[in-house]
């Protein structure tokens, strides 16, 4: 499997090169779906995408005491929302069924 990153524009030139419609628009769509979909999280919402899989606000619990590993800070995590997403059926067997390729490490 690539380890290269898609970003928003390779799905824009991706989207316009099998489609006959324009960049703007195809921009404006996505812009205007991934829009959507944060205020609908916001709002409490579930979004889901049959075949592909469901975005959802998942509330997550606090903790009186957490640390950094970094610095070995310790501090307090309030209960909050973390964005979730799960995979669908149809997503989880084609990823289930890829090949798994013998990448070398090199030293």
């Amino acid at each position: 499997m690539s380890e290269s990153k898609i970003t928003k524009n390779n799905l824009v030139d991706a989207i316009y090169k099998s489609t006959d419609i324009e960049k703007q628009d195809i921009q404006k769509v996505i812009d205007s779906f991934l829009l959507h979909t944060r205020e609908a999280l916001e709002k409490g919402n579930t979004i889901e995408l049959r075949g592909f899989g469901t975005f959802e606000a998942r509330l997550r619990k606090g903790r009186a005491v957490a640390r950094n590993p970094k610095t070995g800070e310790t501090f307090a995590v309030e209960p909050h929302y973390v964005a979730a997403f799960r995979a669908g059926q149809v997503l989880k067997e084609k990823l289930w069924n890829l090949k798994i390729k013998n990448e070398k490490k090199s030293d």
